[in-house]
């Protein structure tokens, strides 16, 4: 099939449904009002600020844009493009944009609480505290990994920490021009985006250069101030400038590969294992939520959604646009990967790997992980097709493209770094709500914003330091996508007993996804982690033990859904 058309159909389909599908739940399921939301009523300087709409898009799009819509789709091309494609569609717009928009709005009417505080009122309080706990855990995990591959980035190429300072730079000014100066926000975006172009030219000319450990000792510090000081100052104006970059780029490659008409190499569909994880025959359903995870649906953006987004939300009707729009913009990323390495990728491999491809489906499976990291891995082989198409159909000089294509993931999970210990602070707090009337000096010193940062931050960047985060990190796929299980049944019960709604549409695709979790995990229990212990068994235990607690958490999880205590039920306007 022609890629051109592969991409026209995709926008197409999520422009209709934003408008028909995100439009009904707007209005009909969660009934956006004119009341004054979090951000206005509890308004304090620091973390309830309301935003512009475009402003918070730019926070939300940043935070929850990483690596994985790239990396998820690159490797889940292994079954084929139309399955992968078909998970990113599907996924996106009956999973993973209404999870991520009805987490935000449930936040949004429990006055910015997280969706582990929702869980515990719409469910059961052990469910939310046991739910925190979990969520704490996940957050810290990825504190340490992001802060361990920007470390390593950061030693491998010098113009990118430069160009992230200078970036930084032009954050805060233009935070100063939108907060402080009131410039029009026209004027004021055309200033940014002249900043952010100023800030890349300047990584190049003016490296950096540091050793890895010297870099852990920065990003502890700098991502305890980043989640301390005011979401004005410097959250919100410079994930604004992170959107443009990516939005930008996006922009660039769409219009490249419609206007290329080149046809789609990679075979449409292999076979249903293709070796994935662990060189096993890995079965695509249940498994394909921990492949291509972000670029579907994830966990980690009810965090974002209800954890910094719902306290900077202005208006609710902006809700759909930030939460839902976010989350579809994502897939549309995780669809031009799928289009720039299914038309371009082939044609960078060498002869012989290309050749060891073969033309089977069964034979391409078998060697397409081996050949996809003889150009970089995941990340490589998306970045020099992304420079292929950009510079082949516009003109547009190819190595900048491919410096531009590799700096999204750089950018991005710089924001995710400090954005994820801010809302860890959030968690840290709401963990130790119950000692707040017995110990209230404890409490109050241990929920201070400058003393919740530092706990996570150090915790987080010490498994960094010591490297002790790998151990634990091939779990973070299913915990990712159970928190997305748990967080989507949380909502439907928000719809169902709160919102007093059918909640089919909502419940249908929370418990497909509870199940297909489930067995995806159990999976992966029974066939991954085995295949580990014979070359690390201490790691493999420890894998395995985190699975066997997910597990449990997700039966204790449907049996609360189940056997709720209507005592403990409260609508928006009896929160504590």
């Amino acid at each position: 099939m022609n890629v051109s058309l592969v991409l026209v159909i995709g926008l197409a389909l999520y422009v209709f449904l934003y408008w028909l599908y995100g439009r009904f739940l707007q209005r009909d399921v969660v009934k956006a009002s004119e009341e004054p939301t979090p951000a206005v009523r509890l308004y304090d300087g620091v973390d309830f600020v309301p935003a512009n709409k475009y402003v918070l898009f730019g926070h939300h799009f940043a935070s929850i844009a990483g690596a994985a819509p790239i990396i998820g789709p690159a490797i889940a091309l292994a079954w084929g493009w139309v399955p992968a494609l078909l998970w990113v569609w599907l996924g996106n717009i009956f999973i993973g944009a209404v999870h991520d928009y009805l987490s935000l709005m449930s936040s949004v009417r429990y006055d910015g609480h997280s969706v582990q505080w929702v869980a515990g009122r719409v469910l059961k309080r052990r469910t939310g505290y046991i739910f925190a706990w979990f969520i704490f855990f996940v957050l810290i995990l990825v504190v340490a990994a992001f802060g361990a591959v920007l470390g390593k980035l950061f030693v491998k190429v010098p113009a990118v920490p430069s160009a992230y300072l200078f970036k930084i730079v032009a954050g805060l000014i233009l935070g100063v021009l939108l907060y402080r100066l009131k410039l029009d926000f026209k004027l004021s975006t055309v200033i940014g985006i002249i900043m952010l172009v100023a800030a890349i030219v300047l990584g190049e000319k003016f490296p950096i250069r540091a050793g890895y450990k010297t870099w852990m000792v920065v990003f502890f510090f700098y991502i305890i101030v980043a989640a301390s000081l005011p979401v004005q100052v410097l959250l919100q104006p410079r994930d604004y400038l992170n959107a443009w970059l990516l939005v930008g780029g996006l922009v660039l490659g769409g219009v490249a590969v419609v206007l290329s008409f080149k046809p789609i190499t990679v075979p449409v569909a292999t076979v249903f294992s293709a070796p994935i994880i662990a060189g096993k025959p890995t079965p695509f359903w249940p498994v394909i939520p921990l492949i291509i995870a972000c670029g579907s649906l994830s966990g980690f953006h009810a965090l974002v959604a209800s954890g910094t987004t719902s306290k900077q939300l202005s208006r609710e009707v902006d809700g759909l646009f930030v939460g839902y729009g976010s989350m579809l913009t994502e897939g549309f990323l995780s669809t031009l990967v799928v289009a720039c390495i299914g038309a371009y990728g082939m044609s960078l491999m060498k002869p012989e790997v290309l050749k060891g491809l073969g033309s089977g489906g069964a034979q391409f499976a078998a060697h397409y992980m081996g050949a996809v990291k003889s150009l970089g891995g995941p990340v490589g082989i998306f970045a020099k097709a992304y420079g292929a198409v950009t510079s082949s159909v516009l003109g547009l000089p190819k190595t900048f493209m491919v410096i531009l294509g590799a700096m999204w993931v750089a950018s991005f999970a710089m924001t995710t770094l400090d954005t994820t210990n801010r809302l860890a602070r959030y968690t840290f707090a709401e963990i130790l709500e119950p000692v707040r009337e017995a110990v209230p000096a404890f409490y109050s010193f241990m929920t201070n914003r400058w003393v919740a940062s530092t706990v996570p931050a150090a915790i987080g960047i010490g498994l960094a330091w010591t490297g002790a985060w790998k151990v634990i990190w091939p779990a973070f796929g299913g915990a990712n996508q159970m928190l997305a299980s748990i967080a989507l049944i949380t909502v439907a019960a928000w719809v169902i007993r709160v919102q007093r709604r059918s909640g089919w549409m909502v419940l249908a695709p929370a418990f497909f996804l509870w199940i297909t979790v489930t067995l995806a995990l159990v999976w992966y229990l029974f066939v991954a982690v085995p295949t580990f212990m014979a070359k690390k068994p201490f790691q493999a235990y420890v894998l395995g033990v985190i699975v066997v607690v997910m597990l449990l958490l997700n039966l204790i999880l449907i049996y609360d859904y189940f056997t709720p205590k209507p005592q403990e039920l409260q609508t928006a306007h009896e929160i504590e």
